[in-house]
């Protein structure tokens, strides 16, 4: 009897750890990916330094899947960060650990994982069809048994693994053709939504500080005057409104209220200081710079850029000097500093989100091995299934582990 033969759409990260680990039970692997090359996608994440796990529990990665993270219990339990770091260090690729147990290369530089599962791939004796796209599933009597691609060539399969990512960054191939070849097979689709998306604000005032950094600021996101979330880290301006990593964790709270305009967001620039502690530090600067103007007395405690936008909001005269202002002048700017509003306008599009929110429904998929409920010998692996996480490297734990489950149960490893 010869080798179970396995195809595999897309050659992204779930798709390359899903044919390593499908070729190492023993399988012939085929890789059918659209691009010229493997994990395009792959290789821009995480600013193209590949933020590729989270060094924490099993239990730790499900909390940060809200909706359905269970569903990951049994292929994290089976392949979880650790495994997944020592499989990495096993392929030479020396890592770090940053802030919040975020898991990089060491080299910062995602092309070092990239290489690293194609180098792997290859040594597995995976074979690649680049440039090639997957028009239907070859069904018969409920049992796929290959694949048709765009040019009509027919790749006869034992069992078949769609690894087609979702629909963000679409010019990195993530189209949503899974999703079509899902539905083809009779599997529902969770309507594609951004998760892990900037914003869009109403007001203007961010544009202005395009590609301004504000580190160690806390954002709280309020839904009807009720917190939605509050998060602590570093956030962006860009020529639209907000980015960054604790705008893009909100954002997946956000993303979910209809409608968005009843979401506002408060900043904190001074969480480590109390109300009492800031107007005592507010005051020293104005002691500090008692002859200067208001506009140049703020440096010390404001990134320069800022500065104009927090005098316009406040509506102080931004020459008043510095020892004429009033105790109230002075509690309104510190109440400023420490609830700077903002309300939501509207959410990127979903070619502009991290994540793709929704997918093949986790209902019709079987947990262990990731094998559907409805088609013998058809699997899904990573993004295209209704699963997405926060940001940290969740996700792409969530792609390595599902693929090396689908991987080995395509290949039929007992």
């Amino acid at each position: 009897m010869g080798k179970r033969k396995v195809v595999i759409i897309g050659g992204g990260a779930a798709g390359m750890m899903a044919a390593i680990a499908a070729a190492d039970a023993g399988a012939a692997v085929t890789i059918i990916e659209r691009n010229q090359q493997l994990g395009r996608k792959l290789a821009i994440t995480g600013k193209g330094r590949c933020n590729l796990t989270n060094n924490c529990s099993v239990q730790e990665i499900i909390k940060n899947f809200p909706g359905n993270g269970s569903f990951l219990y049994s292929a994290l339990n089976a392949f979880d960060a650790g495994d997944l770091m020592s499989f990495f260090a096993d392929l030479g690729v020396p890592l770090k650990m940053e802030r919040g147990r975020r898991v990089f290369p060491q080299s910062d530089d995602a092309n070092d994982i990239v290489n690293a599962l194609s180098r792997k791939c290859q040594s597995c004796g995976v074979k690649f069809a680049f440039s090639a796209r997957v028009q239907k599933l070859l069904v018969v009597d409920g049992t796929v048994i290959g694949v048709i691609t765009e040019d009509g060539s027919q790749i006869n399969a034992d069992a078949v693994i769609i690894a087609t990512g979702g629909k963000s960054y679409p010019l990195t191939g993530s189209s949503g053709d899974g999703y079509r070849l899902a539905q083809q097979a009779g599997h529902t689709i969770v309507p594609p939504r951004p998760s892990l998306a900037p914003f869009d604000t109403i007001e203007q005032w961010p544009t202005e500080l395009s590609g301004l950094t504000l580190k160690n600021v806390e954002v709280t996101a309020f839904y009807k005057e009720k917190i939605l979330d509050q998060e602590f880290g570093e956030m962006l301006f860009t020529h639209f409104g907000v980015s960054g990593p604790v705008i893009l964790t909100l954002s997946h709270y956000i993303c979910r209220i209809e409608p968005l305009e009843r979401v506002r967001l408060s900043i904190n620039l001074k969480p480590a200081l109390s109300t009492e502690q800031l107007d005592a530090r507010i005051q020293r600067d104005l002691d500090k710079y008692s002859r200067k103007q208001l506009q140049n007395s703020l440096g010390d405690l404001l990134p320069q850029s800022l500065i104009p936008i927090i005098m316009r909001l406040s509506a102080i005269d931004p020459e008043k000097y510095s020892n004429q202002i009033s105790r109230s002048e002075r509690q309104k700017l510190g109440s400023l500093l420490q609830d700077l509003p903002l309300a939501i306008k509207s959410v990127r599009p979903l070619a502009e989100a991290i994540v793709t929110a929704g997918g093949v429904s986790v209902k019709e998929i079987e947990p262990k091995t990731m094998a559907s409920k409805l088609i013998k010998g058809l699997y899904f692996a990573g993004e295209v299934i209704d699963i997405d996480g926060l940001t940290g490297g969740y996700n792409l734990t969530a792609a390595f582990s599902t693929g090396r489950a689908s991987g080995f149960a395509a290949a039929d490893k007992k």
